[in-house]
């Protein structure tokens, strides 16, 4: 058997970016997951991808498919046959479809019986036969959402498509695929090389292709010149390019021949926010900014051609006069938002529907002001400050500079703010409202912020969930379940002292009778408990631990966490397994126990030995853990409580708790519920597993 390279190359019209490296990697799955139904032996899968291309190339590809056997199983033997013996209609359709007669078929038994079967052995085909359709179904199976048609032709695709070439080694792989025939041309660059390139053997690519069509095909080769050539001319201006890898990403999928090129612009427009200049360099023309060793944007940018010129330098002007009008744009929006105050816009936010239900974001931002100013006073943080914070956190949304540069918001807001007189950390709090945005997002970085954000995001949640828009599925318009997280991560990773039911009915009470939903406290904390469940899972704890802490419904976020971590540090322990079983036991006797249960253990029923010894050591850890429990010293408790697995083991090797004395019984019944509860401070353990 021999084995040579495979080549498949579709050429389209250009792709789009955003998705240019999915379709790639998609292609490269699909087709493996193809070669394997196959049972095709083969070596690496390499994918290429350019602006006008989708390519794979399969190395050490088997020329011929290994034969196979097929194991048909046909009726039972009791339905194959008559009372005479001779072959029922069923048996006689099943062997013409086999190709056999009844006669030939074998017979197997299993544990429901006898059957006729047969075993066919089928040769493997040459590998060019199989080819053309494998690609079709690879391609198929694409994730395209708005396929397109092009000129008269019924087939669909994510761009028009012009080229197909399909090459095992040095032979053309015949058919057809996206109704273009397979050949041997391949197009190089549009505007240098040579336009049209026939290449005679799938080693040939992508090499041939660079040297003769101006094409670097290799999508990671491109994004890596780009990348160290970005960060060398970002050098030469003593500072740092901002290459960050969606930008990066979709720059690669925009040109077919990088050419990495610097210019500059008025530096005048420093004077603006640069977060406003940044985001029209990167968002509209696709630059990359440069910053200084200071972190200050220079009045430079990068950008990469597709195209080596001649002349580079009239290409440079050519993005210098794109970009100044921009720029000069976002000058005049700031110039123009600087001529009123934040607080002056307030009235401006009564224009601005927030919800229909819920009223305008005026409405929102009064509520805020009462909400951070409620939640800065829980965490000791400056009340004035959060309640100010709170009050124009949404003022800049009415601004120029928001309006055409969405994610500017909060950002211009700081800005103004400072502007405005307004103190550091009003100003800050107003930017940081939105943090987190996504997972590992930095939090907000003092506790005025930390109220305003928690403010902002409980305020969405009760609005919402208030008028019984719940999320379903994957459905949650207004990210609800990123606000929940958000708000989680602040309270544990800055260990605040804030309960989500106390919160959840102050967030409520501030909307007055607008809200529908009477359950509204109770769904909101239910929502973010299990917010926490997932959360603790990604950070890789077991998802009994989690559970045992969520049985206790503990409502502090901070405490919760605390809780977690105790219980993960004590399944650590060599005592852990026993306690936990000793626990499922207390607490299967304790539930199936109908009697009133006295509150106290009664010393004058207690046997000496272990019942005597059990009753001891439980009286001594009940007043030693107060402490520890008061100030959420979980883990330290749980350790002390893992002294107990010795005292406990005796106690049931030796006392039978359900004696008919009832006195004694119940006696019994309450020392174990005191045990239970010792544990129960902390995490149902009953519920960890093995």
């Amino acid at each position: 058997m021999m084995q040579k390279t495979f080549l498949v190359e579709i050429g389209t019209e250009e792709l789009p970016p955003k998705s240019l490296r999915t379709l790639a990697e998609s292609f490269a799955a699909n087709f493996i997951e193809q070669l394997d139904n196959a049972k095709l032996s083969h070596g690496e899968v390499l994918w290429y991808a350019s602006p006008r291309r989708l390519a794979l190339k399969v190395l050490n590809l088997d020329d011929t498919q290994p034969d196979s056997q097929i194991f048909k199983r046909g009726p039972a033997v009791s339905a194959a046959f008559d009372s005479d013996g001779n072959p029922t209609k069923a048996a006689i359709g099943w062997a013409r479809g086999c190709g056999i007669s009844v006669e030939q078929a074998e017979r197997v038994t299993t544990e429901k019986g006898e059957w006729l079967a047969y075993t066919q052995n089928q040769p493997g085909q040459p590998v060019t036969n199989l080819l053309c359709d494998m690609v079709k179904m690879a391609l198929t199976k694409l994730p395209i959402p708005k396929p397109m048609r092009w000129a008269a032709k019924q087939v669909e695709f994510i761009r028009p498509s012009h080229t197909v070439t399909m090459l095992y080694g040095d032979e053309l792989v015949p058919g057809s695929i996206l109704d273009i025939q397979s050949n041997r041309i391949i197009r190089g660059h549009r505007f240098m090389g040579e336009s049209e390139i026939v290449i005679d053997n799938a080693d040939q690519y992508p090499k041939i292709l660079e040297e003769r069509g101006k094409v670097i095909a290799d999508y990671n080769q491109r994004k890596n010149i780009i990348k160290q050539q970005a960060e060398q001319a970002a050098a030469k201006l003593n500072g740092t390019a901002d290459l960050t890898d969606s930008l990066l990403e979709e720059v690669t999928s925009l040109v077919e021949w990088p050419v990495v090129l610097t210019a500059k612009f008025e530096e005048k427009f420093l004077d603006v926010p640069a977060e406003a200049l940044v985001y029209t360099m990167k968002g509209d023309q696709k630059y990359f900014p440069v910053y200084d060793k200071k972190n200050q944007l220079l009045p430079n940018f990068i950008f990469v051609a597709n195209i080596e010129s001649k002349d580079p330098q009239v290409v440079i002007s050519g993005n210098e006069k794109v970009v100044r009008p921009r720029l000069a744009d976002a000058e005049f929006f700031y110039q123009t938002d600087l001529k009123q105050t934040l607080e002056q816009r307030l009235p401006r936010l009564e224009t601005v529907l927030f919800q229909q239900q819920l009223g305008t974001v005026k409405d929102k931002a009064i509520r805020l002001e009462a909400l951070a100013g409620f939640i800065a006073h829980q965490i000791h943080a400056n009340v004035e400050y959060a309640k100010r914070a709170g009050k124009l956190a949404k003022c800049d949304l009415v601004t120029n500079t928001v309006f055409e540069f969405p994610e500017t918001q909060g950002i211009i807001g700081r800005y103004l703010a400072i502007k405005d007189g307004e103190s550091s950390e009003v100003a800050t709090a107003i930017e940081e409202q939105y943090k987190p945005r996504f997972a590992g997002d930095e939090l907000p970085s003092s506790l005025v912020a930390s109220a305003v954000s928690i403010a902002e995001k409980l305020d969405t949640l009760a609005g919402i969930f208030g008028i019984g828009q719940h999320p379903k599925g994957d459905k949650d318009p207004f990210a609800l379940r990123r606000a929940a997280i958000g708000i989680l991560r602040i309270i544990v990773e800055k260990s605040l002292p804030l309960d989500l039911v106390e919160l959840t009915q102050q967030a409520v009470s501030l909307y007055g009778d607008k809200l529908t939903n009477q359950n509204v406290v109770d769904d909101i904390v239910n929502f973010m408990q299990g917010r926490f469940r997932a959360w603790y899972q990604e950070q890789g704890f077991a998802i009994d631990i989690i559970q045992s802490v969520l049985a206790r419904n503990p409502t502090q976020p901070a405490d919760f966490d605390a809780r977690v971590k105790a219980v993960s540090h004590f399944r650590t322990l060599p005592a852990a397994l026993s306690l936990a079983e000793a626990n499922k036991r207390v607490s299967n006797i304790l539930s199936k126990t109908e009697m009133v249960i006295p509150e106290k253990v009664n010393t004058a029923l207690l046997e000496v030995g272990a019942e005597g010894e059990l009753a001891k050591q439980v009286t001594i850890l009940t007043d030693k853990l107060e402490p520890y429990f008061n100030q959420g010293r979980y883990q330290e408790a749980l350790v002390e409580l893992a002294s107990l697995k010795e005292s406990i083991d005796n106690f049931f090797a030796s006392v039978m708790v359900m004696t008919d004395n009832e006195q004694i019984k119940l006696n019994r019944l309450a020392l174990l519920t005191k045990l239970q509860n010792l544990f129960l401070k902390v995490a149902d353990i009953s519920l960890l597993q093995a």
